[in-house]
């Protein structure tokens, strides 16, 4: 069992930049790839960014792609999301999740033990 808790949250400019924390208890994800989504009000989960086991591999969302980054620091066994150029649009709520089952990296079915998730709220 993995226990995740996401942090960083907050209201932010657009244009500005926020770091979310993924951090894990229970168990190391040093084996797992890790993912973030996000859920505007009235819109369904989405897939954001995703990062695999060993961190050489990362994945983005187009709506992202250039703008947020999906590093690990397994020693903390944390996983974040740099975001920078916010837009308005990525106002939502943010949440990660351990990728546990295979094949891609973005459907969010392919996910598990999701944390309860940290609002972001971009301004224009």
């Amino acid at each position: 069992q993995v226990q995740l808790v996401e942090s960083g949250g907050g209201l932010v400019q657009a244009g500005g930049s926020l770091r979310l924390s993924c951090a894990a208890s229970g168990r190391p994800i040093n084996n797992y790839a890790m993912g973030w989504f996000r859920q505007a009000p009235g819109k369904e989960r989405e897939y954001v960014a995703a990062i695999n086991w060993s961190g050489s591999n990362t994945y983005y969302a187009d709506s992202v792609k250039g703008r947020f980054t999906i590093p690990r620091d397994d020693a903390k066994n944390t996983v974040y999301l740099q975001m920078s150029s916010l837009k308005p649009e990525d106002t939502a709520v943010y949440y990660c999740a351990v990728k546990l089952a295979s094949g891609a990296y973005y459907p969010s079915h392919n996910y598990g033990y999701w944390g309860q998730g940290t609002q972001v709220t971009v301004s224009s």
